[in-house]
């Protein structure tokens, strides 16, 4: 909903609204730009004379401001409904859809298009470094958009994506997830059907070969071209030549293309492919997709680096679901070796906190050496059964912050006990995992990191 409402600002609309929580970066992007920004909802924040009002699909009856809106006979719509019908019509749209990886590869895609002279529009939920901004209404017909399978509002349950009609779709994998508003994994494959459905004949799909559950879709109805990747068999294949993804060949048509960036993980090098296959798809060649990969700038909040001091590095993640988080942790032990990493999590989806998943969060935390899960009263299942010798859960941020704080503290004394003569400190990367503010903790973690490391 903020990047619409920069859309909406960069469209010459007046732009206002509201939110239960608001945090950098899109809190201070809608400062910068104007846009009045509530914290909290309550009927005095609306603007009773809005020509109309935008409703996100986190809202419900009993909200305020949404309450006031339907009692005074206000024009609203959803955003994705708005978006639809006042930016994305009769452009070139591509989506980008699946459980996992939207964000980085739609930021993937857009800079494949803005590196090649095709100017586009996009709306991603993210912040691609690249363009420093989530959303910007575009100088050509292209527009590049994350297709999010959550519903759209509370007067319209279908999928936000199957307002954007696009003409290059992307669905990198589908899993079961947001478990708050779809009853089983079935229910998501009908919403990615119909979003089938809105496919032009001679657009495009690109899809991965190795998901039976978007293989299962497929099967009920295809009436576009299609192209695939991911398989030993796809026609976009992609063969890693560093350890850590870093390095990859693209391979397709009977061409072997180079890649170097600076991202790592096979999951990027796979959202990279599909980018890639998308770009093709409007007419960027690979070598030239390839050339803009390597000045690719990653986006905020995916594995991002934001401290690095005396042998600590503390690294920001948005992955919540196991799968995401397996695959991030992957990544950084491939990058990192033998180094210590310390996984820092909260589980602040509802599904996560529902403990959908939680037969598998043990294993997807496996390649950490020590972790500590958050899990306070909004948790409904007891995070305590997953404590081992490497697991552990905190009830409280400040309790968590303290024991972290201990055992970086331990392990520094313990690289100094020893009988080297040279005093060698630990190589430690701390990541942290959140889709949320996660109460500060990653600005009140490097304070006290600042705090310790100048006392020694």
């Amino acid at each position: 909903m903020g990047g619409v409402a920069r859309l909406a600002r960069d469209l010459g609309h007046q732009v206002s609204g509201s939110d239960a929580n608001t945090y950098p970066p899109m809190s201070t992007q809608l400062e910068s730009l104007g846009i009045d920004l509530f914290e909290g909802y309550d009927s005095d924040n609306l603007n009773l004379d809005a020509d109309v009002v935008l409703i996100g699909n986190s809202i419900s009856r009993g909200n305020p401001e949404l309450e006031l809106a339907l009692e005074r006979g206000l024009r609203y719509t959803s955003g994705a409904q708005w978006l639809s019908e006042n930016v994305l019509q009769g452009r070139w749209v591509l989506a980008v859809a699946g459980t996992h990886g939207k964000t980085t590869t739609a930021s993937i895609l857009a800079w494949l298009l803005e590196d090649n002279q095709l100017a586009p529009g996009f709306l991603i939920g993210g912040v691609p470094e690249n363009f420093g901004e989530t959303a910007r209404i575009g100088d050509t017909p292209f527009f590049v958009i994350e297709a999010d399978e959550y519903d759209t509002a509370f007067c319209d349950k279908r999928s936000k994506f199957v307002h954007y009609r696009p003409r290059t779709l992307i669905i990198n994998n589908l899993e079961f997830d947001h478990a708050d508003i779809f009853a089983d994994l079935a229910a998501i494959q009908t919403q990615f059907h119909h979003l089938l459905k809105t496919v032009p004949q001679q657009g495009k799909i690109i899809h991965n070969q190795q998901s039976e559950a978007i293989n299962q879709v497929f099967e009920r109805g295809v009436w576009s071209e299609t192209a695939d990747f991911g398989g030993s068999e796809s026609q976009w294949r992609a063969d890693k030549t560093s350890r850590d993804a870093s390095r990859f060949d693209v391979l397709y048509d009977g061409k072997r293309v180079p890649v170097s960036w600076s991202l790592i993980g096979e999951h990027n090098m796979y959202n990279a492919l599909a980018a890639i296959a998308a770009a093709h798809h409007v007419g960027i060649g690979i070598e030239h997709s390839a050339k803009s990969l390597q000045q690719f700038k990653s986006v905020k909040r995916r594995l991002e680096k934001i401290y690095e001091q005396n042998g600590i590095r503390v690294y920001d993640d948005f992955a919540h679901h196991p799968t995401a988080i397996n695959e991030t942790l992957q990544a950084l032990r491939n990058q990192v070796g033998e180094e210590s990493i310390i996984a820092i999590l909260e589980p602040r989806s509802n599904t996560m906190k529902q403990g959908v998943h939680k037969h598998l969060l043990a294993q997807a935390l496996q390649s950490a050496n020590n972790v500590m899960i958050f899990a306070d009263d909004k948790v409904s299942w007891d995070i305590s059964e997953l404590e081992n010798d490497k697991i552990s859960a905190f009830e409280s941020t400040e309790d968590l912050l303290e024991r972290l704080l201990q055992y970086l503290i331990d392990l520094a004394a313990n690289s100094l006990s020893g009988s080297h003569s040279a005093k060698v400190k630990p190589s430690i990367n701390i990541l942290i995992m959140s889709n949320g503010g996660f109460e500060g903790l990653h600005k009140r973690l490097i304070d006290k990191l600042c705090v310790l490391q100048y006392a020694d």
